[in-house]
């Protein structure tokens, strides 16, 4: 498939689509968590060698929620199990995605269909999942959004010459680095599929909803993401096996071989009258 325009590749997400800030989320530019559609909870993120984890529950509806954390629109181009969320190519950069106005939240539900549908994402086996079922299983397991800033209008013209100001722009990682972080991901990964208890979990091609988007105009600041989240995925088990979440969680109080049988001693006077 061609590479859209970079003008004309974004679609602009409903006005109303907007919700209270997460109260915990990853990214910096885009803060991004994901939300249980069955029970509405916001599931917990997980911090564990470097990454960012989130354990699914298998046949659950799952949305992605994103809020735009700067003052000016961007644009993210956003990745499922490898795959673009709006086009189903395999996930690249330079692809179609949404463009957040300022300060706006949203939620994204499924695979982009149409102008007004989706097919919902839900959790499933890796097998039944839509990267899988399309022939491309290697890469299910992860959310990816990649964030664009938006190229600033050029002003108007000086009444006298005068030099031009210089634009400061983030460095992008070498590809050297994100070669070796790369290969780093790769082995931890392996020694993470020998600790699974459940099979993996992938996304699947849920049943249409209603979702409405138009389209917009969005011009790259440059054409490299000035940030990439990255959020893995599994089920509950996988995590806790791969030491993701610990397996007995901290205690409020020490434990007592017998709660109910403290020492009393005798009868205790009644209250004082007052």
């Amino acid at each position: 498939m061609k590479p859209l325009s970079p003008l004309l590749c974004a679609l602009a997400l409903a006005a109303g689509a907007l919700l209270a800030a997460p109260a915990h989320a990853v990214g910096r530019l885009v803060d991004l968590n994901v939300i249980d559609r069955d029970s509405g909870a916001q599931l917990p993120l997980y911090r564990h060698n470097g990454e960012w984890w989130v354990a699914g529950r298998p046949g659950a509806r799952y949305a992605i929620q994103v809020r735009n954390a700067t003052g000016a629109r961007v644009m993210g181009v956003m990745a499922v199990d490898g795959v673009n969320i709006v086009s189903g190519e395999t996930a690249g950069w330079d692809q179609t995605g949404y463009v957040l106005s300022r300060w706006q939240t949203t939620q994204i539900t499924g695979w982009r269909k149409s102008d007004a549908e989706v097919a919902a994402f839900h959790f499933t086996a890796l097998p039944n999942s839509y990267a899988a079922r399309t022939g491309r299983p290697d890469h299910v397991g992860v959310i990816g959004v990649a964030v664009f800033r938006e190229k600033a209008a050029p002003p108007p013209p000086p009444i006298a010459p005068m030099p031009a100001p210089s634009l400061r722009r983030e460095a992008a990682p070498a590809a050297g680095d994100a070669a070796r972080s790369s290969a780093a991901t790769a082995e931890m990964e392996e020694s993470a599929v020998a600790k699974q208890a459940a099979p993996r979990l992938g996304t699947g091609h849920g049943a249409r909803e209603d979702s409405w988007v138009s389209h917009t105009r969005f011009e790259r600041r440059a054409s490299r993401p000035d940030e990439v989240i990255t959020l893995r995925y599994d089920s509950h088990e996988n995590l806790v096996a791969m030491g993701v979440i610990p397996a007995y969680p901290p205690q409020a109080q020490r434990p007592a071989p017998f709660p109910e049988s403290t020492a009393r001693g005798y009868t205790p006077d009644p209250p004082t009258w007052r």
